[in-house]
């Protein structure tokens, strides 16, 4: 298959592309910068998203497109400037894609399209599946659902879309390293009250529900990438701990938290207890259920 991958520089994309490679496809990574990269007999770099590309006259016939492009969250205090930045990024990237299928002859037959638990809000007591059809309250929320909205737009050329709504993705890079630093320094322990739901899912389990939205032409829509067993962070932390062979013992209070971070400790203070009912109800097999497993693999 040919599949075109935005974000493919990123950590997600650059697992992905890895899998697909070794899958026997062609990759093709949109970027605003091909010429900082080198094509590979399987790899191809196409530019995009400025006036002087025209990405659809680089490319074959496209089987599937993966778009993974977007800011990050937490790459510094959400300022308002941040935050619109984090919006435009998401919303941009996503209107490119849906303008690159209007002009393609032949469309794709799937748009897998990044997307986030932060659309079901917050919440210490409920648990959300993809049959939570009303968005939350929140900054993130309102980021998820305009983000989405874009992406629907693909099935007005009659490209089946699906949407994946990732957790914490836990591998070398992301969340988990800045995660590790308190228990390396013997000074880890509960964020806030510790009682916020944290839903996580490998990068491996991540690379692999992209892999099996492609390729299973009966999930359409809302799709939770998050593991079958999300945690309270009190219990993540304990775990965590345990496979680092460190304490778990010094709160970090939420006051102090939201002073250092402002708006972004969220990430941290907030969460969502996420079920990945879709993924399991169509037969997805996940890599890493449980969390200490998936830790282990991860860190020693």
């Amino acid at each position: 298959m040919n599949i075109v991958v935005t974000g493919g520089t990123g950590f997600v994309g650059r697992q992905l592309t890895d899998h697909l490679v070794k899958q026997g496809h062609h990759v093709y990574i949109l970027t605003r910068s091909p010429e900082k990269h080198s094509d590979t007999e399987s790899i191809t770099y196409v530019g995009w998203l400025h006036e002087s590309y025209n990405p659809v006259e680089s490319l074959p016939y496209i089987h599937a497109i993966v778009n993974l492009a977007g800011e990050s969250l937490n790459s510094g205090r959400w300022t308002d400037e941040k935050k619109q930045a984090i919006l435009d990024s998401r919303v941009q990237a996503t209107e490119g894609v849906i303008d690159l299928i209007d002009k393609m002859q032949d469309k794709p037959n799937v748009l897998v399209n990044a997307s986030a638990v932060g659309f079901y809000g917050r919440s210490k007591t409920k648990t959300f599946t993809e049959e939570t059809t009303k968005a939350g309250r929140d900054f993130l929320a309102n980021v998820v659902e305009e983000w989405e909205e874009r992406a629907e737009a693909a099935k007005e050329y009659d490209v089946r879309t699906v949407f994946v709504r990732f957790g914490i993705i836990l591998g070398e890079e992301g969340a988990l390293p800045k995660m590790i630093i308190p228990y390396k320094m013997m000074i880890g322990g509960n964020l806030g009250s510790g009682e916020q739901w944290m839903s996580w899912i490998h990068v491996d389990d991540v690379v692999g529900l992209i892999d099996f939205s492609i390729h299973h032409e009966d999930v359409n829509g809302p799709l939770n990438g998050t593991a079958p067993n999300p945690k309270r962070n009190k219990d993540f932390g304990r775990i965590l701990s345990t496979v680092l062979n460190r304490p778990h013992w010094i709160p970090a209070p939420s006051f102090a938290l939201k002073l250092a971070l402002g708006e972004m400790s969220t990430l941290l203070l907030d969460g969502q207890s996420v079920i990945p009912k879709k993924a399991i109800e169509h037969g997805y097999n996940f890599r890493y259920p449980e969390l200490r497993p998936a830790l282990a693999s991860i860190l020693k």
